[in-house]
C-alpha cells in the first residue's frame, strides 16, 4: 500500500481506512503536481479495492494545506497553470465520483485550493485551531478547485460571494455555525477522533453509504421527481444486499448489525 504514495503524499491502509497525508510540511502542504497525481492514484485504488471502505485526508505539520504554492506564483506560464488546474479538476471530480465516503481531518490553515480540497470531501472534521480562507482575490485571481460550486451550495450565493470577495479567515467556530464543518475536536484529539469517525463509517453498510453519497450529490442538480424515482430504483436494488438482510436480522435479534459492505 505504501507504493501508492510519493515524496509529497503519505498513503497507508489502517484496516478498512485508507489514510492520505499531504506531506509538504515545509510549505504548509502547498499543492504540487506530484501531490495531486498521488491523490488521483490513491482515489483510483480506493475505488477498485473492496477492502477500503473510507478515505481520510489530512495534512502533515502545522496545517492541512495552504493550497497553491505562492512562491511559484508569477513564474508559471499560462499553459502550465492551465495543465496544473486541469489535474486538480480531475482529482476533484474523481473524489465526487468515488462511491465511498471521504473524510477530511483539517487543522491549522485550510487556504485557497486547500480549503476547496476539504470541501470536496464528504465530511469535514476540524481541529479547534483551524481557519479557512480563500484569498484568491488578494492576488488578483479567482478560486479554483470547485470553490464557487461548493460554497454557493453550502452558504448560499450572498455569503459565498462575501467569502470570495473579502478573503478573510473564517475561524472554526464560524465555519461550524455555517455548516462547513461536521465536528470540531481539540487539536490533540483530532487524529484519533478522525480515525474513530472513519472506522464507524467503514463498519456501516458500505454500498448504502455510497449510494447515499451519489443521491445527495445528484440532488444538487435534480428536481424532486427525479430524486424520488432514483430513490425508488436504488431502494429496489438495496433490498437484495447482504447488508440489508443482516440489518433486518440484527434488528429482530436486538443486536448490533455486522455489515460487510455487500
Amino acid at each position: 500500500m505504501n507504493n501508492l504514495g510519493n515524496d509529497h503524499l503519505n498513503v497507508s491502509l489502517e484496516g478498512p481506512v485508507m489514510s492520505c497525508v499531504l506531506n509538504r510540511p515545509e510549505s504548509l502542504n502547498a499543492f504540487s503536481n506530484e501531490m495531486i497525481l498521488g491523490l488521483q492514484h490513491a482515489v483510483r485504488e480506493a475505488e477498485k479495492n473492496d477492502q477500503i471502505k473510507v478515505v481520510v485526508l489530512s495534512g502533515a505539520g502545522r496545517a492541512f494545506s495552504a493550497g497553491g504554492d505562492v512562491k511559484s506564483m508569477g513564474e508559471a506560464t499560462s499553459s502550465h497553470l492551465y495543465d496544473h488546474v486541469g489535474e486538480l479538476n480531475k482529482l476533484i471530480l474523481m473524489m465526487k465520483d468515488l462511491g465511498k465516503p471521504i473524510v477530511a481531518a483539517v487543522h491549522g490553515y485550510a487556504a485557497g485550493a486547500g480549503f476547496n480540497l476539504a470541501l470536496s470531501c464528504d465530511q469535514i472534521l476540524a481541529g479547534e485551531d483551524t481557519k479557512f480562507v480563500l484569498s484568491f482575490a488578494q492576488v488578483g485571481l479567482v478560486s479554483d478547485g470547485g470553490g464557487h460550486y461548493y460554497l454557493s451550495r453550502i452558504l448560499g450565493p450572498y455569503r459565498a460571494k462575501e467569502v470570495l470577495f473579502k478573503g478573510e479567515p473564517i475561524p472554526v467556530e464560524t465555519a461550524s455555525e455555517w455548516g462547513l464543518v461536521n465536528r470540531v475536536f481539540p487539536l490533540s484529539e483530532l487524529e484519533e477522533g478522525a480515525m474513530s469517525y472513519a472506522l464507524e463509517l467503514a463498519n456501516g453498510p458500505g454500498r448504502a453509504l455510497g449510494m447515499m453519497k451519489k443521491l445527495v450529490d445528484r440532488a444538487e442538480k435534480s428536481d424532486l421527481s427525479d430524486i424520488l424515482e432514483q430513490e425508488r430504483i436504488t431502494q429496489t436494488m438495496m433490498i437484495d444486499t447482504d447488508d440489508h438482510k443482516e440489518g433486518v436480522q440484527a434488528f429482530k435479534e436486538k443486536r448490533k448489525p455486522e455489515f460487510v459492505g455487500k
